[in-house]
């Protein structure tokens, strides 16, 4: 059993943000980045820096301190190939979409590859068991998992609390003397903490740090939005801030400053941003109030909700601010006149979902459960069936929980038919009618289909009979592949995806690399060197419905004595 210290945030702070650590960057190139600490993402907030790798792959990645290898990870999607190293101070850093892995790191997972037969893999390495200098090489930089261009992913984390904290502390070098961008600003009237549409509030930049507006007269409860971005110095990316905060009257009214985050702070993102402009113009406003029952490890329910009650005959100073890392700081000023306020149109919701409750929609073959606490306000939403379709309703709320599907075909099928079907989103707007439906992950049980994430849309049940496609790339059949370093094939699916695949030479499994970016296999001939020179290749592939293809190929290869792994 591993004892390790329990750590406040502040010890941790002090430890981690200490100079006197020296921490080497783990990239030798200029840090420029695509991507910080906290920045709002789709789906979640960044937890860690996006190093740009000037386009290529394969630069040093080195480990910043030293440690213990504690994880080493190989995936598909996410984070790719990934390396977790922790450190004598009470913190582990992150490495992620790696090209490849250092020699001595690659040939242990590699090992175990072979031992499991299986490409994905994770792997705990014990304290001690693989250690690393600082400054010593870990992998080299590329574009694994679920990365859409070369760079380093790089994270620190609290080892104990496994909570990310931001990487800029470390005192990297990472030039900035440019100030946020603010490209707009917006107020929303609010009733009962739910707010109305946005109305943009016209800006005049004063010099290159300090925005206004004219005097706005309002009566009653309101919240502001803002569109922004930050840049540094030796980057164009339009990234994410660092600081923001609300003042009225010179009193804080919000306020949330990135130095750590929670992984649980993603799925509840859509809440702290105008979802429904997102959703609609794909436009992310960021809100600088909360009218969510939403607590964050950033921003608590106990802080101030940034919603402002504006009174008849007084007057109001309110203050935007944001800030980067390097203390680059903009500000938005502009004066409020207290007015009366009207009374505000009530909307009539017909199909009300509550918070609080759970709801069953049951039809002749689809049945939908919506469970407590799917949305964060009650919404108005419309469920129907026509035929084999289901349709959702769109709803301009954001959502906290998925539907749960189920669905019972009332045809009978063969046993192949009923295997070859699957849900499937439909979008009549797609100009292609091929991309006019999308693949569900659907799960089956019996005659039954399930899916526990479904959102709002139209969902058909339909057929996916066509196998998966290989080909040979770099080869043909019958050929002399002496001189070959790797053997290489593409793989593709037209429609729910590659599942699995497995493959083997002369009834030997071989460890094929998949990047399914590029829709690519590879195996390196380094792996094994194989008796004799006959090889026959075979490579099964699956989809996610369970249509399945079998390639096979007779190559020639000259053995290279006592290399046999």
């Amino acid at each position: 059993m591993i004892k390790r210290p329990i750590l406040s945030l502040y010890v941790c702070l002090l430890s981690l943000f200490s100079y006197g650590q020296n921490p080497v960057p783990p990239l030798d190139i200029p840090l420029k980045l695509s991507g910080t600490f906290g920045e709002f993402r789709p789906t979640h907030f960044h937890a860690g820096l996006d190093i740009k790798t000037q386009g290529k792959e394969g630069f040093d990645v080195k480990s910043i301190k030293a440690g213990s290898i504690r994880r080493i990870r190989v995936s598909t999607s996410g984070y790719g190939k990934c390396v977790y190293i922790q450190h004598a101070d009470g913190t582990t850093t992150v490495y992620a979409h790696l090209q490849k892995f250092a020699p001595k790191i690659q040939a242990f997972i590699k090992a175990l590859q072979y031992e499991k037969e299986v490409f994905e893999i994770q792997q705990f390495p014990s304290l001690g068991e693989i250690e690393v200098e600082k400054g010593e090489v870990i992998g080299y930089s590329g574009n694994t998992g679920g990365s859409f261009g070369p760079h380093l992913h790089f994270e620190i984390r609290d080892t104990q609390a496994e909570t990310p904290l931001n990487p800029l502390h470390l005192g990297f070098e990472v030039p900035d003397s440019i100030r946020p961008n603010i490209q707009g600003i917006y107020r929303y009237s609010m009733v009962d903490k739910k707010h109305g549409e946005k109305t943009e509030i016209p800006l005049t930049r004063i010099n290159d740090s300090v925005y206004s507006a004219n005097i706005l007269k309002l009566g009653g409860d309101y919240g502001f939005g803002v569109r922004l971005f930050d840049r540094q110095d030796l980057s164009y990316n339009r990234n994410g801030i660092y600081h923001a905060e609300l003042r009225v009257n010179g009193s804080l009214k919000f306020s949330y400053t990135f130095d750590k985050i929670d992984f649980s702070d993603g799925k509840k993102i859509d809440a702290l941003i105008d979802y429904s402009t997102y959703k609609k113009e794909r436009v992310r406003i960021q809100k600088f109030f909360r009218n969510y029952d939403v607590e964050y490890s950033f921003l608590t329910k106990s802080s101030p909700n940034g919603i402002i009650h504006f009174e008849k005959n007084r007057s109001y100073k309110v203050e935007l601010i944001v800030q980067d890392f390097e203390k680059n700081t903009s500000y938005v000023n502009f004066y409020v006149e207290g007015v009366r306020g009207s009374k505000p149109k009530e909307i009539p919701i017909l199909n009300e979902i509550l918070p609080s409750k759970d709801y069953l929609y049951e039809f002749p073959i689809y049945h939908l459960y919506i469970p407590q606490e799917t949305f964060y306000e009650p919404v108005n939403l419309s469920v129907n069936t026509k035929a084999d379709t289901l349709i959702i309703g769109e709803v301009n709320s954001p959502q906290n929980k998925g539907f749960e599907l189920s669905v019972y075909p009332n045809k009978k099928n063969d046993s192949l038919s009923h295997t070859q079907l699957t849900l499937a989103l439909f979008d009549p707007e797609e100009k292609k009618e091929e991309d006019r439906l999308r693949y569900v992950s659907t799960l089956k049980k019996d005659i039954m289909l399930f899916t526990k994430f479904a959102s709002p849309g139209t969902y058909v049940l339909t057929k996916d009979s066509l196998p998966p496609t290989i080909k040979p790339l770099n080869f043909k059949e019958e050929q002399w592949v002496s001189n070959y370093k790797f053997l290489q094939l593409e793989i593709d699916d037209d429609f729910s995806g590659i599942k699995s695949y497995h493959a083997t030479i002369n009834d030997r499994w071989v460890l094929f690399e998949y990047e399914p970016k590029d829709n690519l296999i590879f195996y390196d001939f380094n792996d094994i060197d194989f008796d004799k020179t006959e090889l026959d290749l075979k490579i099964e592939i699956e989809d996610n419905v369970g249509n399945k293809t079998l390639f096979t190929s007779k190559l020639f290869r000259k053995p290279t004595p006592n290399k046999n792994r």
